[in-house]
């Protein structure tokens, strides 16, 4: 062997070396690299706790007892769902526009990153290379402008997640994962979301046109939206449905008469805190889960918080019921009383105002009702906070500006000085109304106005209105338990007065002149909202034992100690009075109004169930006689229409309310398994009807109680009938209710007495 042979040789050998020393240094650097990325030298890297509860803001969802979502709280509209809960189709799609070798590879796809290499290389780009497990742990990560070397980092960093995430968690883990992370804009994080959002439905029902819109929305939210630019919608769309047919998942067949249909988003809804079903409900139910939250602590001691840890609250709100009451509310003031308010008040300069008084204090009055709301509004309130000069602040209020007012055909976008917004809001009436179960105390339906995007006022817990002739069956309940006074004691019709204490006396008048001078039963009389033979009663019970009775019933708003209560003259809330006229349904126990049944924590865990506060309040006889009172309301009385107008023949038992001015209407029906109240009025209670015959509670607020009610009566999945009966005590009752029967005893009982004895 030569020399040069050897000196070759050994060139080549050193070169070796050299080769493969640079080659396990390379691959030292490079297993270093990644050991560093694992390790969070170049930046933090997701814990496998986070990998398996990433770290995003999950709404809080409101479920009815129906399990219809109502709506959510949140910061982010999210929640979470797992692999069983979504259609194959949108697996499908996904994979097919994303990821189609997804279950073939760990994580890292190596033909795509070659395609993207090419690409680069070339100029022919063909599609990016990551993949969905990629994606999602991207989405693991903080967003933020990133320099050029983090950006190479960050890169590196979600290749070592996403092998973490093969390892730890199955294909379909992963994919569910992805679904609940992504977000598809309009305020949707999510597929759940998103479903519900762009469909009204839930993942596990989409079909193949609009699981091919979800898959091709998220790519790009808004570029792709099937509501701002529905041509880009539609043609992503159909790609994704190539897509399909090209994999496989789906006949080329299929995919051309699919690619034919429109988006389907005819059913979107932007879902916010002020749209959907029990808006009212929803924000009451907000304000006492804040407290709850407060007073309520997570495994590692820190309260919960309602718009991002994902609480599931479940509600005795049942959806049929309610949107009966919303149709109901909606049906009796769009189609009749608020028509019939606007033609009462047409051609009244001062309308809708009622002041007494020469033209100049009318004006004057008007003026300062005005001022008193513009002092309310938050755009007063906000100038007023930014030091805003008075002068300026009602310049701007007489300015015209651009705004969307409520009418009852829908929102109006039109152009009106706000001062002009507030008269304009005075013309329309507003209800409340609440219904709950009888025997339980769950509240089923809660109607707090008439549109809270508009009118954020609650009238079924916020709003404290006079109850009118309502109140009455708080006295006549106390004369029945006493058991001096039965259904058919007689006393005469005629004016009483009461004295006040201080040498002066309180002597109320009456709405009508029926039986004036006659002996007339309870019955009669509260059928019929005799305010006499209530100032007789409160002559001889006291204020003082009335109010007794209202809080043993529930009603803890202030009353005042004076005889005018027996006509109804105190501010009580509609909350208030439906909880009290349950507890003549439920045999004279009161139960406290139930909203919510349990709580559980986003893993599914129950953290608090709530049970029913019962309290007795009287006796079962005295509650049945009450009931058999009221019921002659509705046979003989105020609420008589219920029976010839309305076609209502089976039991119920009732009481109407108008108080002073007509300024607010109430009705409460009681029926076997259900107690409605309902109240209607204006905003001020200067605005309302001049006459008693529009503006009683009979006209204003019992025809939204019969409209609900036909409704719940016709739905039979609620399982309440017009057969169902009240059910009287157990214990033997000598107690006659028909009247007539009782004066002809009566009257027989005098004759033989008569005949026979002397005094």
């Amino acid at each position: 062997m030569s020399e040069e042979t050897t000196t070759n040789k050994k060139k080549f050998f050193n070169y070796l070396v050299k080769f493969w020393m640079l080659y396990f240094v390379f691959a030292a650097l490079i297993i270093l690299f990644f050991y560093g990325i694992a390790s969070g030298w170049f930046g933090k890297m997701p814990t496998f706790e986070e990998l398996e509860n990433p770290n995003s803001n999950l709404a809080t969802e409101i479920y009815s007892s129906d399990s219809i979502m109502l709506g959510t709280f949140f910061i982010e509209n999210r929640s979470n769902i797992t692999y069983q809960h979504i259609s194959p189709n949108l697996i499908h799609a996904l994979l097919a526009i994303e990821d189609v070798r997804f279950y073939d590879h760990s994580g890292i796809d190596e033909k795509a990153l070659g395609r993207v290499l090419y690409g680069v290389l070339t100029g022919k780009q063909k599609g990016g290379g990551s993949t969905i497990t990629q994606q999602l742990a991207k989405n693991l990560f903080p967003r933020g402008r990133l320099s050029k070397p983090q950006l190479v980092i960050r890169k590196f960093q979600e290749w070592v997640t996403a092998a973490k995430l093969e390892k730890y968690y199955s294909k379909e883990e992963i994919v569910a994962m992805y679904l609940n992370t992504v977000f598809f804009g309009h305020n949707a994080y999510g597929i759940k979301q998103a479903s519900r959002t762009f469909f009204g439905i839930p993942p596990d029902s989409l079909n193949i046109q609009e699981a091919a819109l979800m898959a091709g929305v998220v790519n790009a939210p808004t570029r792709y939206s099937p509501i701002l630019h529905p041509e880009n919608a539609l043609k992503r769309r159909n790609l994704v449905i190539s897509q399909m047919a090209k994999y496989g998942f789906i006949s080329q067949t299929v995919a051309d008469s699919v690619k034919q249909l429109p988006l389907g988003v005819s059913k979107y809804r932007n879902l916010n805190h002020n749209q959907g079903l029990a808006t009212y409900f929803r924000e009451y139910l907000r304000s006492i889960m804040k407290k709850w939250c407060a007073n309520h602590y997570k495994a590692d001691g820190t309260p919960y918080n309602l718009y991002k840890d994902g609480l599931k609250i479940y509600t005795t709100i049942d959806s049929r019921m309610q949107r009966y009451a919303e149709e109901a509310v909606r049906e009796h003031l769009k189609n009749n009383l608020q028509p019939a308010f606007y033609e009462h008040w047409k051609g009244y300069t001062y309308a809708p105002f009622v002041f007494k008084g020469e033209p100049d204090e009318v004006a004057e009055q008007v003026n300062k009702l005005m001022m008193r709301s513009v002092r309310r509004s938050q755009r007063y309130k906000k100038l007023r906070r930014a030091g805003v000069s008075m002068d300026s602040i009602m310049k701007s209020f007489k300015t015209p500006v651009e705004m969307m007012v409520f009418s009852w055909n829908g929102p109006v976008d039109t152009v009106m000085t706000p001062y002009d917004s507030i008269r304009y809001n005075k013309f329309f009436l507003h209800a409340g109304l609440m219904s709950m179960e009888s025997k339980t105390g769950f509240v089923k339906a809660y109607v707090g106005g008439i549109d809270y995007r508009f009118f954020q006022f609650d009238h079924v817990t916020q709003g404290k209105r006079q109850v009118g002739s309502t109140f009455k069956p708080f006295l006549y309940s106390l004369a029945m338990q006493e058991g001096e006074f039965t259904p058919c004691t007689k006393i005469p019709n005629i004016s009483y007065s009461v004295e006040l204490g201080d040498g002066t006396y309180w002597t109320p008048r009456n709405s009508d002149t029926k039986r004036i001078g006659e002996e007339v039963t309870l019955k009669w009389a509260l059928a019929n909202s005799n305010n006499w033979i209530s100032a007789y009663l409160i002559s001889r019970f006291s204020p003082q034992s009335v109010i007794q009775m209202a809080r043993k019933m529930g009603v803890k708003s202030k009353i005042p100690a004076v005889p005018s209560i027996a006509l109804g003259t105190p501010d009580l809330s509609l909350y208030e009075m439906v909880g009290a006229m349950n507890t003549f349904a439920d045999k004279g126990v009161y139960i406290k109004p139930v909203f919510v049944t349990k709580i559980e924590d986003k893993n599914g865990n129950v953290i608090e169930q709530f049970v029913p506060e019962k309290t007795e309040a009287m006796d079962d006889v005295t509650a049945y006689k009450m009931i058999q009172l009221m019921r002659g309301v509705i046979e003989s009385g105020t609420g008589i229409r219920l029976r010839y107008r309305y076609g209502y023949n089976n039991e119920i038992a009732g009481k109407t309310g108008t108080t002073q001015n007509q300024s607010d209407g109430w009705f409460m029906g009681i029926t076997p398994k259900l107690t409605t109240g309902i109240w209607v009025g204006a905003e001020d209670r200067s605005v309302h009807f001049r006459t008693i015959h529009l503006g009683q509670g009979a006209n204003m607020a019992l025809p939204i109680w019969a409209i609900y009610m036909k409704k719940v009566y016709a739905d039979s999945t609620l399982n309440i009938r017009r057969s169902d009966k009240f059910q009287p005590p157990l214990k033997d009752m000598s107690i006659e209710f028909d009247c007539e029967k009782a004066n002809k005893k009566a009257n027989q009982s005098n004759t033989n007495f008569d005949d026979g004895d002397e005094f």
